[in-house]
């Protein structure tokens, strides 16, 4: 029976990859938090509350979306052979200490 093949996982997102999707979304809830303001008065509180959490609504999945396809755009799965490690560069993460071996 053959071995099986080792993959190596990385993730080359970066804030930058993201960050003009959170430009947008952060607009569209000043837009709809000034759509609330311009219908607030006394007799229209609850068209104004409605507006805010229609478009929260009916944004958040799209926002969602475009995390999770961006996200799954920048996993890389790569074959390694049988002799290479899955160690880091380096030997060890950072923050992480050395185990100490005691003879």
């Amino acid at each position: 029976m053959d071995k099986m093949q080792k993959y190596r996982f990385v993730c080359t997102l970066s804030f930058g990859d993201i960050y003009g999707q959170i430009i947008i979304w952060l607009i569209v809830i000043f837009i709809s938090l000034a759509s609330a303001l311009a219908l607030w008065s006394s007799t229209r509180q609850i068209y104004a509350l409605a507006t805010v959490g229609l478009i929260l609504v009916l944004s958040l999945p799209f926002l969602l979306f475009a995390f999770v396809t961006t996200l799954f755009n920048h996993i890389e799965v790569a074959a390694m052979d049988t002799a290479d490690t899955t160690e880091t560069v380096g030997g060890s993460l950072p923050y992480q200490k050395a185990a100490e071996v005691t003879s």
